[in-house]
């Protein structure tokens, strides 16, 4: 899947294209400790000076660098949709396989990061059933009554709950199709367009 990029952040990279190849690697370095500290505007101001542009030029750099790898390791961009993506953005091919290499070098501490930043709502942990079949009763002695019994166990924060509930056949296929339908919608075209617009 290909990384769709705004203009804005473009602009921001455009600076980086400019750039040798220890300069790229030394702005990877603060982008990384970006999302592991937070901002350090000292940093900008040191790298500002040896590089003799504006603190915000190399603070805008940084920021589309770092957004450019949280976006590819968020919707875990593979080896070739990620060179694809930076191909349109005037990188040099040394500064393209950089880029390429960084990505996957850092790719799993990011996605770390970002699990650490997102809410933590209760998760699926474990699921029992029972399937009870009645097949009489004194009222009527032929009859097939299935129901199913489910224990949901979810975790929340490292606390467990259990959640028992009970349906019949026909409700448990209805959701079952649900769930399978709003799983296959969050992964089309569309609705990753507008997740990425909202965790702007």
């Amino acid at each position: 899947m290909l990384l769709v990029l705004e203009d804005e952040h473009k602009e921001h990279l455009a600076f980086l294209t400019k750039v040798e190849l220890s300069v790229l690697q030394e702005f990877c370095h603060i982008a990384m400790e970006f999302m592991r500290k937070g901002s350090n505007p000292k940093v900008y101001l040191t790298a500002a000076q040896k590089l003799d542009v504006d603190a915000d030029t190399v603070r805008h750099g940084v920021e589309g660098l770092m957004y450019l790898l949280t976006e590819s390791a968020k919707l875990m961009v593979n080896e070739i949709d990620f060179h694809d993506s930076i191909l349109t953005l005037g990188f040099s091919k040394d500064l393209k396989e950089e880029l390429l290499r960084l990505y996957k070098e850092h790719c799993k501490e990011i996605r770390a990061i970002l699990s650490k930043m997102s809410m933590d709502l209760p998760h699926y942990h474990n699921l029992e059933w029972r399937l009870d079949v009645e097949l009489a009763s004194r009222s009527l002695r032929h009859q097939t009554n299935p129901s199913v019994l489910l224990k949901l166990h979810t975790e929340d924060s490292g606390n467990m709950s259990t959640q028992l509930m009970q349906t019949d056949p026909v409700n448990l296929i209805h959701l079952t199709q649900s769930l399978e339908g709003a799983l296959a919608e969050i992964k089309s075209q569309h609705c990753r367009r507008i997740i990425r617009n909202i965790n702007k």
